[in-house]
């Protein structure tokens, strides 16, 4: 009864409103303060920063002994592993490596890829990026990164992952956010987007 009586007085409504003001323009301060200190350490970054290149490339040493690989796991058919060697499915060995002596294995094929570095499947993509002679490509790609690419990027671990990466299709391969630049070469790991096909 004596709480309903208080809760009438405008002076008691008045202090709930405000304290409620307050509380509501503090956390509006804070989540502010939080959004400029983020913006701030984004425009620290200097211009002219250079993504290190921490990618250690194994030049072609084919003697090496692998005991696990990585592969590229989504493809239906198809499947590339870490060494760049491209095998359907069923020639997957258990260490996630394609069995070389198998006769749909081979090694950095880049049937399927044009001259701009797209190509039309992504396993064959990820395999023709994975040759030695495409490091100053990817390097200086690397390099000259876009801001919003430096997180993804940057995160990658070896030539391997690059790869993976670089050949997902991106927003480079499609115009107007809906359809591909190229359909039949979507996969890139160049420097430039897929040509523009006519409609």
């Amino acid at each position: 009864m004596v709480f309903r009586r208080l809760l009438r007085k405008r002076w008691v409504l008045g202090v709930v409103f405000g304290l409620s003001l307050i509380y509501f323009l503090s956390s509006t301060l804070k989540q502010e303060e939080r959004t400029i200190r983020d913006r701030t350490l984004l425009e620290v970054r200097d211009s002219d920063h250079h993504i290190q290149w921490k990618i250690k490339f194994i030049l072609g040493n084919s003697s090496r002994q692998i005991s696990q690989c990585r592969n590229s796991i989504q493809g239906k058919s198809l499947l590339t592993d870490e060494l760049g060697y491209v095998c359907e499915r069923k020639d997957l060995l258990v260490n996630g490596c394609c069995n070389v002596n198998a006769p749909s294995s081979s090694q950095h094929v880049c049937t399927s890829c044009l001259a701009n570095g797209c190509c039309s499947i992504y396993e064959y993509c990820v395999s023709c990026c994975l040759q030695p002679d495409k490091q100053p490509l990817l390097e200086h790609f690397l390099n000259r990164a876009a801001e919003g690419f430096q997180n993804l990027f940057t995160a990658v671990e070896d030539h391997f992952e690059l790869c993976l990466a670089k050949c997902r299709t991106s927003s480079q391969s499609v115009q107007h956010e809906n359809t591909y630049r190229n359909p039949q070469a979507k996969y890139c790991y160049g420097e430039s987007p897929p040509e523009l096909l006519p409609i």
